[in-house]
């Protein structure tokens, strides 16, 4: 079992202990910023599931049927995790809205708060580990679920406080509905971009403006005089990346001279930009017209 499907496994167990412990405080205290917290944990839950499927899917090598692989997987779960995040807003919102016009006292708020940290502490931990992994990996699937973990912890920590304020001061009850609504804009936010990015994945979107010149800047150095380069065309594709250029050399070069510049090229790129397919196009210098 490799690293990324690891961290998805590790993200479904933590999801399944944190939500035990968010209902508990929910059912505890009442509070409808505890609810709120608690349908995070359930999107996480069912997030986490959906990134173990694609990764394991991601993982497929190509095939007849897909023979750039199945790397685009992880947009499909980013999306579908963009989506259950915009969903889990819209319900805390709706409950929390209702709870504005039929407020209830909150009881127990001390041993609430207490479970609301130790599962707080649970997705930090798991995030600052799945943050890791990702990165490593260059896997957006892990990297989308540790960075909603997080958002968790933020939105988790803010709900605490605002539940301290209710403690000491019951009279500002209508915190806690409040608060709620904040979680769900917040949120609301993450499962925005989450969907943004999937889109701009799954639309073949070129690499970051940053890799590109990274890219050009690789080709340009292993170019022997006389040599040159345009048509430069880049995608993602979960962790894959894709290059493709032509590559214009004098007339008379021979082919096997050719192909070893294409290694040596290919060989740069590969080095520093892991798990990327190039393809270079080779074509005589003297046919390059001005449109090319």
């Amino acid at each position: 079992m490799n690293a990324v499907r690891r961290m998805a496994l590790l993200s479904i167990a933590t999801s399944i202990a944190t939500l035990a412990l968010k209902f508990g405080a929910y059912f505890l205290t009442g509070s409808v910023s505890l609810w709120s917290d608690a349908m995070e944990a359930l999107v996480n839950l069912a997030a986490g599931v959906v990134a173990l499927g694609a990764v394991t899917l991601a993982e497929q090598p190509a095939d007849d049927r897909h023979a750039y692989g199945h790397d685009k997987a992880e947009y499909f779960s980013s999306g579908v995790e963009g989506a259950l995040i915009l969903v889990a807003a819209v319900a805390i919102i709706w409950t929390a809205a209702h709870r504005l016009n039929d407020p209830r006292p909150l009881e127990q708020l001390g041993p609430g708060i207490l479970i609301a940290l130790l599962a707080a502490a649970m997705n930090l931990a798991t995030a600052r580990v799945m943050l890791r992994v990702g990165r490593q990996h260059d896997s957006i699937t892990i990297e989308a679920d540790a960075r909603h973990l997080l958002s968790d912890v933020w939105t988790s920590a803010g709900i605490v406080a605002g539940l301290l304020v209710v403690m000491f001061a019951p009279g500002l009850a209508i915190l806690d509905p409040l608060i709620a609504i904040a979680v769900a804009l917040h949120i609301l936010h993450t499962g925005v971009d989450l969907l943004k990015r999937s889109a701009d994945g799954l639309m073949d979107t070129a690499l970051p403006h940053k890799e590109v010149k990274h890219v050009e800047s690789l080709i340009r150095g292993a170019l022997p005089e006389g040599a040159s380069f345009h048509a430069l065309r880049t995608r993602k594709a979960g962790s894959r990346r894709f290059i493709e250029f032509h590559l214009l050399v004098p007339g008379a070069t021979r082919v096997a001279a050719a192909h070893a510049l294409c290694d040596r090229i290919e060989a740069s790129l590969m080095a520093h930009l892991p798990r990327s397919q190039v393809t270079i196009h080779v074509e005589p210098s003297e046919t390059e017209t001005p449109n090319a």
